[in-house]
């Protein structure tokens, strides 16, 4: 099958695309309105981005009529949030937040999420997240009148005891569990991996960056 996108409206181009870039990382972006109440709500068009300096990219539509997402709004007011990686223990309660609570209510509470202060941000994390990746705007692109980019960089980043090795700050998967975003209602765990084999020039290479 081949299909041209040219000639597409785009909840089926969307359809396609969240179907097969698969699975996604899962942001669960907590900020702050302007009465203070703490918005959480998940985003699967996210990534990682850069090192130098870190950022990271979340994709935002626009809610049916033109009006900003709350989570768009607070970052623009804000000018900062945090992004809580999702688990298999924080799983659900980050699927409930894509409900549509009302501005004033949070769904963090809603859900029974706990949150602490962040350390370089006026925006909370939520405590049982096993990551937490603090973050002051960088730079807004408007896409379409319906969609806007948000870049933001990293300045802070918390974890549970055990997520990170202290020597070597990597990741000991024993103790971090993230799940990625398939579509719809459908999620995908990380527990089965494989190693590939990589030449030894570029493992050479990226252990003399650091990287290793």
């Amino acid at each position: 099958m081949e299909f041209d996108f040219s000639t597409m409206p785009p909840s089926q181009c969307y359809k396609l695309l969240v179907s097969v870039v698969v699975p996604r990382p899962i942001a669960l972006v907590t900020s702050l309105n302007e009465a203070g109440v703490v918005n959480a709500a998940p985003f699967s068009f996210f990534n990682l981005m850069g090192d130098d300096p870190p950022i990271l990219i979340l994709s935002i539509e626009r809610k049916p009529g033109g009006a900003a997402k709350d989570t768009a709004h607070n970052i623009a007011l804000q000018r900062e949030f945090v992004v809580n990686l999702v688990d298999e223990a924080t799983a659900e309660r980050m699927h409930a937040c894509s409900r549509d609570f009302p501005s004033d209510e949070s769904e963090a509470t809603a859900v029974g999420f706990t949150t602490l202060p962040s350390r370089a941000v006026a925006a909370p994390r939520i405590a049982e997240s096993p990551v937490a990746l603090e973050c002051k705007l960088y730079q807004t692109i408007d896409i379409s009148p319906l969609r806007q980019l948000i870049i933001g960089q990293v300045v802070w980043l918390h974890s549970h005891e055990g997520v990170f090795d202290p020597e070597t700050l990597r990741v000991n998967m024993d103790h971090y569990f993230p799940v990625g975003r398939l579509y719809a209602d459908r999620y995908v765990t990380t527990r089965d991996q494989f190693v590939a084999e990589g030449s030894p020039e570029y493992l050479a290479a990226i252990r003399s960056q650091g990287r290793l």
